[in-house]
């Protein structure tokens, strides 16, 4: 069974929910939906690579809460849905025991893959920088690079060699080497 009918172009969070789980990815940019099939192995790695050195940075410092799972973020909203590949929310919303009451995220970090270019460059990263998100980072395995986007950015910073985080209140920031991170 796929995806069901619809004959609008505005999708909202309860209509997406009601997909059947067929192994697509659904989520939402501004009620525009964006589809994505299962990521790939090498996908995977990367994230699982990203997430234990977040978790381990994050245990160390008691700065926030990594995931890296298929979270419905909705932001309070009924036209955002969104899965970040991995992110952390911050210490201070330790409470938040529901993925729809979480309105502040600290870092997110989405790996590229051929088919969600253009959603996690554009579309999210729309969303992510209205939403306030501290920290973006696209991740790009093909080309071996890593953009950096803050709220207020107009451009990324284009990152080759290491991606690095400084949470309030921590002096040792993380840092995660690009080329240990996309070794194959």
């Amino acid at each position: 069974m796929g995806m069901p009918a619809h004959d609008a172009t505005y999708y909202t969070v309860d209509e997406v929910l009601a997909f059947p789980n067929d192994g697509q990815k659904y989520e939402l940019a501004y009620g525009k939906l964006l589809v994505s099939p299962s990521p790939l192995f090498r996908h995977q790695r990367i994230v699982m690579r990203l997430a234990y050195a977040l978790i381990a940075y994050c245990e160390r410092f008691g700065v926030g809460q990594v995931f890296n799972v298929e979270a419905d973020l909705t932001w309070g909203r009924q036209d955002v849905l969104t899965q970040p590949d991995v992110f952390v929310i911050g210490a201070e919303d330790s409470a938040v025991r529901a993925w729809a009451d979480v309105r502040r995220v600290s870092l997110i970090a989405e790996v590229l893959s051929p088919s969600s270019r253009t959603h996690d460059r554009f579309d999210k990263r729309r969303v992510f920088q209205d939403r306030a998100v501290g920290l973006y980072w696209i991740i790009d395995p093909v080309e071996r690079s890593a953009e950096v986007w803050t709220p207020q950015a107009q451009f990324p910073v284009r990152e080759h060699e290491s991606l690095t985080w400084t949470p309030a209140g921590v002096t040792e920031p993380f840092s995660v080497s690009l080329g240990e991170l996309l070794a194959d």
